[in-house]
Parts: C-alpha cells; structure tokens; sequence
C-alpha cells in the first residue's frame, strides 16, 4: 500500500528559472531612468542575462555550497613552511569569476557605468552576498588609487578587468586582480586613527615597512590591500601586495579567521604585519581622505546590498504567497498577508529607488551631484541597511515554518542581512557623517534639500515631511544626541521624493501614508487598508500572476 500521507500538495515550487533583473520593475525603471536612452539596450541586454544566471538553478546550487562549505584557514604546508592561505569551495571561485566576469568591478570608465554596475551588484546580491565583499573593495579600491596616477596606471587596469584569476602571484603577471582593505585594529575599532599599526620608511621614498596587527581584513587571498598606519607623518594611507615583484609572498600572516553570523562564504581574518613591504599610497598623514573615496564607494555598495537582499525576501516571500492555499484561498488574497507583503514591497522599492539614484549621481560627477552624495551616502546607509533585518525576518515569517527552514533560502537571508549595517561603519559612524558633512560642507545639504525639493507640492505628506526636517536641521544645538533621528528623517524624506516623483501612485501614496504621513503602527501589514495594496503587491511580484 502507497503511503499516502507522504503524498506531496499546497508546496509552492521553488522561484527558479527567472530572469532577477528583468521581473524587477523598481530596477529596471531606474535604469531606464538614469541611462542614456542610447546605452539601453546593450545594458538591458547584459543585465537581463546576469539576471537569468542569477534565477537559475545551477548558480542557486552553487550559493548553497559557497554558504555550507565555508572558508578553511591554512597556516603551513606540510613541510611546515608557512603559507598563509584560504581554501574555498568551488563553488565560491565559480560565483566569484562570474561576478568579475560581469563587469561588477569596473564601472568608473564606462559610460553609465556606475548605474550599470550598481544594478548588477544588486542582481548579483540575491544569489549569494558573500562574493560581493571582494567586488565591492575592488571596485572602490579605484578612486583611493587615483591619488597616486604611477599607481593607478599599474593597477587600475587589472582591477577593471573581466577575468579573475584565483592563483596568488605578482600583480604583473595577472589579466586580473582583486583588491581588499585592513584599516581596523582590536584597540580602535571605527576610530581608525587609534590604529597602532606603524610604517618605517625605507630609503627610496615610496615604499615601507609595517609593523602591526589588523582585526578584520576582508577576502584576505586577494591579490593588494588597500591599509592604514602610523608613518612618522601621520596616519598614512599604503597599498599591500600579497606577492612581491621577485614572486615571494609578502609577509601577510593570517592569525585566524572569523566566525561570523552571516557571510560565511567570504573570509574574514586578522592578520598580522612584520616587516611587511607597502607603497605608500598618497602624502604621509592623509591617509584618511585618501582612502575615503573607496569609502564612500563600499558604503554605496552596502545600501545596493541591502536593497537586494530586501528585493529576493521579498520575491521569496510573494510567491510563496502566490501559491500556498490556506483557510479556503491563496495566501497572497487575504487581507492581512496582502498588506503584510505590500508593507515589504515598499521599503524594498523605496531602498533600490535610492540606491540607483546615488549611483547616477556617480556617473554625473558633476559638483552638484559630488556634494549629494557626501551627505545622501551616510544617510542612506544608515537608513537602508537597518531597514534590511526587519524585512527579512517578516518575509520568513510569510513562509510560516518553512521560512525557518536552512532548505527555504530565507535563513541565509536573515543571518546576512545586520552585515552591511556594521560594514564600513555602524549606525552612529553614518549619523555623525551626516553632522560632519552639515557642519563642514552645507553646500552638501543645499545639495539634498534641491533634490527633495523637486517633488514638494506633490503630496501633502512629504511636504509636512519636508517642513519638518527643516524645522530639525533649523535647530542643530545638541544635535549629536539626535543625530540618528535627524539622519532617519532626511534617508525618508530622501525615499519619499524620489518615489512621488517616479514610482507608480500607489506606491508613492502608500510610502507617504506610512513612512511620511504616520498612518501606520510600528510592524510590518500595519498600512491603511484603504490604499491600493493589490497593486503594490503586484508590481513586486518576481513572476508573472499565477
């Protein structure tokens, strides 16, 4: 007798098989938006088969193996020299060669190159976020190598350059190389000035020595590291290379890797520095503002990364709506789930929406636009990427119990999604950003309040939005202890404009009723049930209506 309870119904399928970018509507508007109509269709043409290659099987199997077969540290070979290496699994290189392969390293010399590239990043995000760390420090490796041009001209074409190759040897006989960075130390944490790490300068001007021992080195087989430390002038900004010119290995000694809540596919070590040989990398003493470009830069990719781990719950959380029967009807149908999933929708569109705003105004390169970004970067960071555990953890609970399931996709979402929050500053790093950039450099919040300003008159909700920030940032007396308040108000009302301006009305309406208007509770599925939440809910649908 068949055993008939083991008899399979009401599962939804798995979301595979899909195109990620093209079934994205918020995405694909944006690029729409800020391209030039004339790169269109190449664009849409490479982005919509990096897509395919994201919603499919294969590269799904393989996010599963990069994730369940972690990074192993190798201290010595087995003669017991020391090798200082980290061993991945397969399916790692195999993410990480399409990642480079795509162009999600090269951006600052191609027409439109940054929307382009932040959309990809986004895409590739929902396959498995741990390849994105490499991608990103190379990618904003860039603009801190740009201060010494012998420099870049040796390396910036390699760190652009679509092939990635996995073996350690010097730089020059690469097609291709990655770049990551080590600035924090146990004693200083974000304060990188407390750094310890010391630079002994040799005698031909350039190049030093490092002494010290760094916390957190991110994708530690990388072929340079971008790093801090004390030269007599000062804290001095040094490029790292994993091998030296003659093919010796730099000394580059891998203490341990981390053990991380998420990101487990990507190393994390501590490493320590003796007699390291580095190049100095712009003037001693200004190792700060040399680096702060691929700061900026990486804190860019922490708001795309959250928008597209937010984008895949989402999708997740939709379709398995779609399909699942429960208490007589499709899930998805039910008053109370349909405002939960459009609650999600919206802080999903409104976190891509940002984000692809912020890298035209990269492409621009305009002083306008250079003045945006140096106060919409930290408030954005601070306000997307907090919003990003929430919202995984309610697409979780879409999926009931099987949302809880390792099998579903959505744990590894959850355990990834506090990641980009800590990257590159935490919280009150990105608010007193936000004060230092108001302080130093108002023409940055002219800058903001200009773009804000396009779309005033357009809902009386933003507008009371817009006239309360003013009415915070008339009043800056002891504003370190609001920071975090003002910097949420601006990200909002940021997301507000752009969505009246852009999005769909009810989008807009819905955002504005709930984010702007505070007609809503402090949970997700809390939205006034007289929007139009059926809407909302299908324009994020990943797949077409079932």
């Amino acid at each position: 007798m068949d055993g008939t309870t083991h008899t399979v119904t009401n599962q939804p399928p798995p979301l595979v098989g899909y195109d990620v970018y093209t079934t994205d509507r918020a995405l694909t508007e944006a690029v729409e938006r800020h391209l030039a109509p004339e790169l269109l269709d190449e664009v849409n043409e490479d982005l919509s088969g990096l897509g395919r290659s994201a919603g499919s099987a294969q590269l799904q199997q393989w996010a599963a193996q990069a994730d369940e077969n972690p990074p192993r540290l190798r201290t010595h070979d087995r003669y017991g020299n020391r090798v200082d290496e980290v061993d991945f699994h397969p399916a790692w290189h195999r993410l990480l060669g399409k990642g480079v392969a795509a162009g999600l390293t090269s951006a600052w010399n191609r027409p439109g190159g940054h929307v382009r590239r932040a959309a990809g990043f986004l895409v590739w995000t929902q396959v498995e976020a741990g390849s994105g760390c490499p991608l990103s420090m190379t990618h904003a490796a860039v603009p801190a190598l740009r201060t010494d041009p012998d420099l870049a001209a040796e390396w910036e074409p390699r760190l652009t350059s679509t092939l990635y190759e996995r073996e350690l040897r010097p730089a020059r006989l690469k097609a291709g190389a990655l770049f990551g960075m080590a600035m924090t130390e146990k004693q200083g944490g974000s304060d990188v000035r407390a750094g310890t790490t010391a630079a002994r300068p040799l005698p031909d001007g350039e190049s030093y020595e490092l002494t010290g021992h760094k916390w957190f080195c991110s994708a530690p087989m990388s072929d340079g590291f971008l790093v801090l430390a004390q030269a007599p002038g000062g804290l001095t900004c040094f490029l790292v290379p994993r091998v030296l010119e003659d093919a010796t290995r730099n000394t580059f000694r891998l203490q341990r890797l981390k053990d991380k809540l998420g990101n487990r596919s990507n190393a994390s070590a501590e490493v320590e520095f003796d007699g390291t040989w580095a190049r100095r990398v712009g003037e001693e003493g200004r190792g700060v503002r040399t680096i702060i470009g691929m700061v900026a830069a990486t804190r860019l990719d922490c708001v795309l990364g959250s928008a597209g781990l937010m984008r895949q719950a989402v999708a997740q959380a939709i379709h398995h709506c779609d399909h699942r029967v429960a208490f007589g009807g499709r899930l998805v149908d039910k008053p109370l789930m349909r405002n939960v999933l459009a609650d999600l929708a919206l802080e999903s569109e409104a976190a891509t929406t940002l984000g692809l705003r912020l890298a035209a105004a990269y492409d621009d390169g305009g002083e306008q636009e250079r003045a945006l970004l140096r106060i919409a970067v930290p408030a954005a960071k601070y306000w997307v990427t907090k919003r990003c555990t929430p919202v995984t953890v309610e697409a979780a609970e879409c999926l009931g119990g099987n949302g809880y399931v390792e099998e579903s996709g959505l744990p590894r979402l959850v355990r990834e999604s506090p990641l980009n929050s800590v990257w590159e500053g935490a919280g009150n790093v990105q608010a007193l950003d936000v004060l230092r950039a108001l302080r130093r450099e108002p023409e940055s919040l002219n800058a903001c309040l200009q773009e804000i300003g396009r779309a005033r008159g357009a809902d009386h909700r933003l507008d009371g939005a817009i006239k309360g920030l003013l009415t915070e940032l008339a009043d800056l007396e002891g504003v370190e202890g609001r920071a975090r308040r003002l910097t949420e108000r601006l990200a909002l009302v940021l997301q507000g404009s752009l969505l009246v301006r852009f999005a769909p009305s009810e989008v807009a309406d819905a955002f504005c009723a709930s984010r702007l208007g505070g007609d809503s509770g402090a949970a997700f599925g809390t939205l006034p049930p007289t929007l139009a939440l059926g809407a909302v809910v299908d324009r994020a649908r990943a797949l077409g209506p079932v």
